[in-house]
């Protein structure tokens, strides 16, 4: 757990529902006390339910994220908790983490030349009752790549880029592939940091 800073004003830390270290980095740096929770939902099962219903990208992105803080809440009474999940969309088809390294290659084909969406969302839980949730996108556009090229990156990265949904990390080696980006870095990282804090305002558990 984190100890946070003097700017956290809640009794108790915020649980993050998330197996994310890159979400963890980017709350901890922003100095909120921290108590990792991986969540035990079902991904793809509450994501075929949300596209039963007609939603969309956005749609599908907060309600994953609604999902996580709800199943941890269960199990932290008292405590807010925050659940994030983050989509890509590819004019409207949605990927998922590669499940192997032909896959990652195979995806990163598909974006090349081309701009797709990332969609961060979040949703603050506490004893079951949703208090609040948002989201944020960020436009990418990966420039032009041959097979030789997508071979080379794919080995560079390594198995690194299958924990990643695109089969690419921005921080690291994958900002070889684009030529333009535009949106907020924590966005694009998976936790819209900037609306999250707004609200924590509001919610008077940060300083203003």
């Amino acid at each position: 757990m984190s100890t946070g800073s003097s700017l956290w004003l809640g009794t108790l830390p915020l649980v993050l529902a998330s197996g994310s270290a890159t979400r963890r980095q980017l709350l901890e740096a922003a100095g909120l006390p921290i108590i990792v929770a991986r969540p035990e939902t079902n991904e793809r099962k509450v994501e075929q339910e949300l596209l039963r219903s007609g939603a969309d990208s956005t749609a599908i992105a907060a309600g994953l994220a609604s999902a996580k803080a709800y199943d941890v809440s269960a199990h932290w009474p008292g405590h807010i908790v925050l659940g994030a999940d983050q989509v890509l969309d590819l004019d409207s088809e949605r990927f998922h983490k590669p499940v192997d390294m032909a896959a990652a290659a195979m995806h990163i084909t598909r974006l090349a030349g081309r701009t797709h969406r990332l969609i961060s969302a979040f949703a603050l839980v506490r004893d079951g009752e949703l208090l609040k949730a948002g989201a944020a996108e960020a436009g990418l556009t990966m420039r032009p790549l041959s097979e030789a090229a997508i071979s080379s990156y794919c080995t560079a990265a390594g198995p690194a880029i299958l924990s990643s949904v695109g089969a690419y990390q921005l921080e690291g080696l994958g900002i070889h592939l684009f030529s333009e980006i535009s949106g907020d870095h924590s966005t694009i990282l998976g936790l819209p940091l900037l609306p999250l804090l707004q609200t924590l305002r509001h919610l008077e558990m940060l300083a203003e």
